[in-house]
């Protein structure tokens, strides 16, 4: 059964509610992307340059794609492939506009980065790096999306995106 801060989470991704057995296989193949890409940071972060600023401009070509072209992306494309159609699960649909603007803030996030660190501006990449890992940690170990949550505030959504947070019961 899909706990509430599961629910929470597919809400503030924009996704309808759901019965819990389709909710639980829906919110573990959203997962997918998160936790390849999170993994990626931590390489491009362990590495140095000259390696990972194309690694986190790569990142960003990639999200910036997933934002342009939901329908197209790699992750979900794999994953409905790959693990759900042999499993029986249900494929995971095109991102919805909260899922698509978090994309697209991390997007920026990494050209930050890989811009700094070819300017060799440590500072700025280092700041920018552990927000995106903040991001990453709270994602992931959380359950709470941040560029998610920042959608429903600047649509002025207010109260919808305070009830989508993983501590939110309604």
């Amino acid at each position: 059964m899909a706990s509430q801060t599961v629910r929470n989470f597919m809400r503030q991704q924009g996704f309808t509610e759901e019965p819990s057995q389709v909710c639980d296989m829906h919110f573990a193949g959203l997962y997918f992307q998160p936790r390849i890409v999170g993994t990626l940071v931590l390489v491009g972060i362990i590495l140095r340059p000259p390696a990972s600023p194309v690694l986190f401009l790569a990142l960003c070509a990639i999200l910036w794609w997933n934002v342009s072209v939901p329908q197209l992306n790699p992750f979900e494309v794999f994953y409905n492939r790959v693990i759900a159609a042999p499993r029986r699960k249900t494929p995971l649909a095109p991102a919805p506009g909260p899922r698509r603007f978090a994309q697209g803030m991390a997007a920026a996030m990494m050209l930050i980065v890989a811009l700094a660190l070819w300017q060799n501006w440590m500072i700025t990449a280092r700041v920018f790096e552990g927000l995106i890992v903040v991001a990453f940690a709270a994602l992931l170990f959380g359950k709470f999306c941040m560029g998610a949550y920042f959608y429903h505030l600047l649509r002025g959504e207010w109260a919808f995106a305070n009830q989508t947070l993983p501590w939110a019961h309604q």
